[in-house]
């Protein structure tokens, strides 16, 4: 994309509330805009507005192979309640099937750098090719996830995957979302009445505790490193 056209999207996005602006998206660049769902609550709210509304807004998941059975569940229910399709992108099976030959299955406990491994492998390569061609990239990003984004604007230039990236619910509160979804009857988790507050890799991701940091739950005993598999950067 040219620079002036990165830019007149990004004036836009930064300017319209949540509605309107996927409406702008899927008025204006049909084809070229994507939304990668992990089925979490706010990535229902977003679902829900792209798929009663009936936008032309290209909805995919990537499916790591370790997802909690409860996952799938809410996967199954989402397209049964709204009658569409949800792609779903894979790994490489060469490159899975060499890293867990040679490192075993659960390697990713081992280091952050195996975790890593394992997260560029099942995530982030299958993610570069469903975001390819595209020119928006609509996420479920939202402040209250961690203090790393808390500073992130609505829109942004997204220079590691040259797309822009658009986070409609970055506002939104927890109780925003839970609000929305009750009152739209959407299909969620039902990990999150477990005391799942970020919900990934089975392996990967366990409950927290009152009073724990929302994202917490993911990779824990990486008491020290990012949680963030490298889907997201910034």
């Amino acid at each position: 994309m040219k620079n002036e056209q990165i830019s007149t999207i990004l004036e836009q996005l930064n300017l319209l509330d949540t509605n309107q602006g996927l409406a702008w998206l899927a008025d204006n660049l049909k084809d070229r805009v994507c939304f990668s769902t992990s089925f979490s609550q706010e990535d229902q709210v977003i679902t829900h507005k792209i798929f009663s509304n009936q936008l032309a807004i290209e909805v995919f998941t990537l499916d790591t192979g370790r997802l909690f059975p409860e996952t799938y569940t809410t996967w199954s229910n989402t397209v049964a309640r709204y009658k569409t399709p949800i792609i779903a992108y894979y790994f490489e099976n060469k490159a899975l099937e060499s890293f867990i030959s040679n490192n075993g299955p659960n390697s990713f406990y081992l280091s952050p750098e195996r975790r890593r491994q394992c997260c560029h492998i099942r995530k982030v390569e299958p993610l570069q090719r469903a975001i390819a061609n595209k020119q928006v990239w609509i996420t479920g990003l939202r402040k209250e996830h961690s203090i790393v984004r808390q500073n992130l604007p609505v829109a942004l230039w997204d220079e590691d995957n040259q797309i822009i990236k658009y986070n409609p619910l970055l506002a939104w509160s927890n109780e925003q979302v839970e609000s929305f979804i009750k009152v739209n009857a959407i299909p969620t988790n039902v990990l999150y009445e477990r005391g799942f507050t970020s919900i990934g890799c089975a392996p990967c991701t366990r409950a927290v505790e009152p009073g724990e940091d929302i994202r917490s739950g993911r990779w824990w005993w990486e008491q020290n490193s990012s949680k963030e598999c490298g889907l997201h950067k910034k």
